[in-house]
């Protein structure tokens, strides 16, 4: 990519400067004297609200509740838009790890961009923390040691949601995948979950990546007489296929949808009234306790439109924060030797409380079986959820063992 061109894609924020005399000891084993941190994902696409400009005041927060300006510890973030195309995301990442110094890339939501900034990283040797993408292959054929995987994957959306569901009747299913990495990778592992809970599928199509009119594909769905229709997509297309689905008259021929990857602000787009009684599986929700409630209120003071936090945009501070307490303890941002001790350090923060780290790299937390409330239960804009059921850490995640992972021996 030309200078020129890198550099509009580039929205570059300098967080916590210290003054060069102060940073001596503790950036004496950091590359550069800085530790520059590359925030990756969809700026202005379908993804956007969800991630977007939202991940990058995460980091921000992150950076400042760390302290790194007092501690010495020089930090620089630049953010980028990888437009959900794995060519421009690894165009995008070779360039900061090549020339701009870049250490770490964070966020990165749709999975094929994701898996391909996950190979590059490895083979720079640099750190790869991924809050956005969903694809459980990052902790399986695709594991790396210089990649960790925070915040949700594609088998804990299938057992929170998809074993939920059928355990409650919902045992014939017909997927609407998203016809990429992400949307294949959600389809297969919910699949999984509905067979081995006795279930069964009838069908499935894959529509266009981002798409806008799913009518042929809901038709398809609907004369299937599947009890479930399952939503393996997400952003913008999950809210244009519950609202074409509507108009349809999905729900009142008697067939369900069930979102297998549903944010905050997707159903802040959709609305109570349409969204009302859809399920589904979150590992972060602003109004958990008074922890997540002051983040929420801080983050909402600075995001686009003042938007609440998505999980993802939890699972950036909360990455983001438990990177500089490694770097802060081994006195180096050399990515593998970062990532090793990220792994070795239980993770505690505000939002996820305490978890840890595998050796596929997995982070581990509880996730939430939630319902959207209906229009009078609501107190507030953001008063969207309410928590059926918590699935705890060592059961959210898929078993260490069952990964393929070729690091875990």
């Amino acid at each position: 990519m030309q200078d020129t061109k890198r550099s509009s894609v580039l929205i570059r924020s300098v967080i916590g400067l210290a003054a060069a005399a102060a940073a001596g000891g503790a950036a004496a084993q950091i590359s550069d004297g800085v530790i520059k941190i590359g925030v990756l994902n969809d700026m202005s696409g379908l993804y956007a609200d969800l991630t977007g400009p939202g991940s990058v005041v995460a980091a921000k927060m992150a950076v400042e509740d760390f302290g790194a300006a007092k501690k010495g510890m020089k930090v620089e973030i630049v953010s980028a838009d990888h437009q959900n195309k794995p060519d421009v995301g690894s165009t995008i990442a070779r360039a900061w790890y090549d020339t701009d110094k870049v250490d770490v890339i964070v966020d990165v939501p749709t999975s094929s961009v994701a898996l391909a900034v996950n190979q590059i990283t490895r083979e720079k040797g640099k750190a790869f923390l991924g809050s956005g993408p969903a694809t459980s292959d990052l902790t399986g054929k695709a594991c790396s040691p210089n990649t960790i995987h925070w915040t949700y994957d594609t088998w804990m959306l299938a057992n929170g949601t998809g074993s939920a569901i059928v355990k409650t009747g919902g045992d014939s299913w017909f997927f609407l995948t998203a016809d990429y990495a992400f949307g294949h990778a959600l389809e297969r592992d919910t699949e999984a979950v509905v067979l081995k809970n006795g279930g069964k599928v009838l069908g499935k199509v894959r529509h266009p990546f981002p798409g806008t009119d799913f009518s042929s594909f809901l038709l398809q769905a609907q004369t299937s007489k599947a009890k479930i229709i399952g939503l393996a997509n997400a952003g913008g297309d999950t809210i244009n296929s519950i609202k074409q689905a509507a108009e349809f008259g999905i729900g009142k021929g008697g067939q369900n949808l069930a979102g297998l990857l549903v944010f905050l602000t997707d159903v802040k787009a959709l609305g109570l009234q349409t969204a009302q009684g859809l399920i589904f599986t979150e590992t972060f929700y602003w109004d958990l306790n008074d922890a997540t409630r002051a983040f929420a209120k801080r983050f909402s003071e600075q995001a686009p439109r003042n938007n609440y936090p998505t999980m993802i945009h939890a699972g950036v501070y909360s990455s983001v924060l438990h990177y500089l307490k490694a770097i802060e303890a081994i006195k180096t941002d050399d990515g593998a030797k970062v990532i090793e001790q990220m792994k070795k350090m239980p993770t505690d923060d505000p939002l996820f409380g305490k978890g840890s780290i595998r050796a596929d790299g997995r982070k581990l937390h509880p996730a939430y079986l939630v319902e959207v409330k209906k229009p009078s239960e609501s107190k507030g804009p953001w008063d969207l959820y309410k928590v059926r059921s918590t699935i705890p850490a060592d059961q959210a995640f898929r078993p260490l063992a069952e990964g393929g992972c070729p690091l875990v021996k």
